[in-house]
């Protein structure tokens, strides 16, 4: 069955809806110049980038861990949200109930205006910093870059002709004593280590009660899936569970092959979010400028 493709009805049904989902995945923040390691070249100095992001590896060796997310970091910080992060504010600003649940960690939503209240971040968040050993300290939004003087060769800026040193796998890793590490200020004994839920962690089961009291408190009308083919759980399941729910579901995705499973009730925009997004919602947020502005 092929899904629907109208901007005009989806405008529609969004103006006649009161309780609209959001699942983003990484092709949200694809206009904001952030890699995704998905595909050819998709490997960090030879490594695949989730061999990294386990705490196994973290505790073989926290510093080339630390490295990889201190340069993930950077790039998120020096990338700024894109008109798809913009425009799901907006609408999470005029939808009573409307809830943004993001598989992203690079913290573009919240720099967009996205209100707190209406997001959850599924995958935990880069700029955050927490205890490795788990005494539960936590320095949420850390913007210092790099994190320590230790992980400078992270946060250097080269031309775009030139390979930064620490992403050309024929130049050693820069040697990193474990003492220079960022350390817990709390228990004094652990080491810190990014925000974000690894491989083989449980994600926040105080968000995930949340998220599921959110679905349960009435019908949901739309099921937005943007940039992300929903595959992974718990986030794959929110997408039949919206089905429960009586939603119909909407995916914006460059990928054709993103529309499998749709129905014709459903909808399908092909494309990049940050295009397709602000048109999809100008009849509640207002027409948008190529900077996110509403004019």
């Amino acid at each position: 069955m092929v899904p629907r493709t109208s901007v005009a009805e989806f405008k529609d049904l969004l103006n006649s809806s009161h309780r609209v989902v959001a699942l983003c995945g990484a092709g949200l923040s694809a206009a904001s110049g952030l890699p995704t390691f998905r595909g050819a070249g998709g490997l960090w100095r030879n490594h695949e980038p989730t061999s990294l992001a386990t705490p196994d590896a973290f505790e073989n060796d926290p510093a080339l861990v630390w490295l990889f997310y201190a340069w993930r970091k950077h790039m998120a910080i020096k990338a700024n949200p894109n008109r798809g992060h913009y425009a799901l504010a907006e609408l999470a600003k005029k939808m009573d109930d409307f809830l943004c649940l993001t598989q992203n960690v690079d913290g573009l939503s919240p720099r967009a205006g996205h209100p707190e209240s209406k997001i959850r971040h599924l995958h935990g968040s880069i700029l955050d910093i927490r205890c490795f050993e788990k005494c539960g300290y936590i320095d949420r939004n850390n913007l210092s870059d790099p994190v320590c003087p230790a992980l400078a060769p992270a946060a250097e800026d080269y031309p775009a002709d030139r390979m930064l040193p620490l992403l050309d796998p024929k130049v050693p890793v820069p040697p990193i004593k474990i003492e220079d590490l960022p350390h817990c200020p709390n228990c004094k004994t652990g080491l810190l280590r990014p925000g974000v839920v690894w491989f083989g962690e449980p994600l926040d089961w105080e968000m995930l009660s949340q998220v599921d009291d959110w679905f349960h408190e009435g019908p949901v009308n739309i099921m937005l899936v943007v940039g992300t083919a929903a595959v992974v759980h718990p986030a794959a399941s929110y997408v039949d569970l919206a089905r429960q729910r009586g939603a119909t579901v909407a995916v914006v995705n460059p990928d054709p092959g993103s529309a499998a499973g749709l129905t014709r009730r459903d909808f399908f925009f092909q494309g990049d979010a940050s295009e397709i997004l602000p048109q999809l919602f100008e009849d509640i947020i207002g027409k948008m400028d190529e900077h996110g502005k509403i004019i």
